[in-house]
């Protein structure tokens, strides 16, 4: 008796598991995937901008520039794995886009994708702020500034380096976002090698490292305008104030915004013209031969009465 009230017992629990998975689980699939872009970008900006917070408030004790590119490196692998088999993980607004270029992803999503974006890396930067409050305050005696011996600024968002022009900035931005879409379009392209099934968050990781080892020098590599303008939103209203908008005679804020969504379209249209473009599809032309084929017999037919 004790064994069968223990299966008894055993099969109302999974039967009110699943109830409650029933009740709980979202309905719309623009719902769930808003929400995985939400927390994929989370996850980016908590790993990414952690890594640079850690090297900077320790004053390099326990961090370097290697540690931050594997920082983001990890992070974006991350992002991912946590968004990736519910909303393809793109999270990053320029990969939203080139995907709607491409025909990946349908053009009413778009701003749902965008805005979950944002608010994810906003939320990213806030828990850094709270996961290091003290050692902020510790390190600025209380002053959050964008420049000087103590700035704390360039922890959450880019900022150029002395020698860069606007015009460098902006071409920074599409070379490298240009890269980050081309080599991710690679990557999960059917068609071309590709990337194992599981091992894509990976191979997208390592182009990150790629890309922050060789391209990092002039601003710090963002090619994320969620992962900056996020961030860089929440400065502004945590303490930073305006100058996180007014650094540089150009304003220097809307260049890892608007490069890299025009290097996210570049990139798609020369990986589509380049490569997609001739891959080998037999499916698709066998009507086109059977119509040829019945158009020779016909002919034939014709021409031998």
């Amino acid at each position: 008796m004790d064994e069968a009230e223990e299966e008894i017992e055993r099969l109302e629990h999974i039967r009110d598991d699943r109830s409650m998975r029933q009740h709980c689980a979202l309905k719309h699939g623009i719902v769930k995937e808003f929400l995985a872009e939400f927390l994929g970008t989370f996850v980016l900006v908590l790993f990414g901008c952690g890594s640079v917070a850690q090297t900077v408030l320790s004053r390099n004790t326990l961090g370097e520039p290697l540690t931050v590119h594997i920082g983001f490196s990890v992070g974006l692998m991350m992002a991912a794995y946590v968004a990736g088999g519910v909303s393809g993980g793109h999270v990053n607004p320029a990969v939203s886009l080139a995907m709607v270029i491409l025909g990946k992803l349908k053009i009413w999503k778009f701003p749902f994708y965008v805005i979950a974006q944002f608010l994810g890396a906003f939320a990213g930067a806030a828990a850094v702020f709270g996961l290091y409050y003290d050692a902020f305050m510790d390190f600025t005696s209380g002053i959050l500034s964008v420049t000087g011996i103590n700035a704390t600024g360039h922890i959450f968002a880019s900022y150029p380096a002395r020698h860069l022009s606007i015009l460098g900035g902006f071409i920074d931005q599409v070379v490298g976002t240009g890269m980050l879409v081309l080599c991710i379009l690679a990557i999960i392209d059917g068609g071309n090698i590709g990337a194992p099934k599981g091992v894509e968050p990976l191979a997208i990781g390592l182009i990150i490292m790629a890309i922050g080892v060789s391209m990092g020098l002039n601003c710090g590599y963002p090619l994320n305008p969620a992962r900056d303008l996020g961030p860089r939103l929440f400065t502004a209203v945590a303490g930073w104030g305006m100058e996180v908008f007014r650094y540089t005679a150009g304003y220097w804020w809307w260049i890892p915004v608007a490069g890299p969504m025009v290097g996210g379209v570049i990139a798609a249209v020369i990986y589509y013209l380049l490569i997609e473009l001739h891959h080998h599809r037999d499916e698709p032309d066998k009507p086109h031969e059977e119509e040829e084929d019945s158009l020779k017999d016909k002919y034939e037919m014709i021409t031998m009465s």
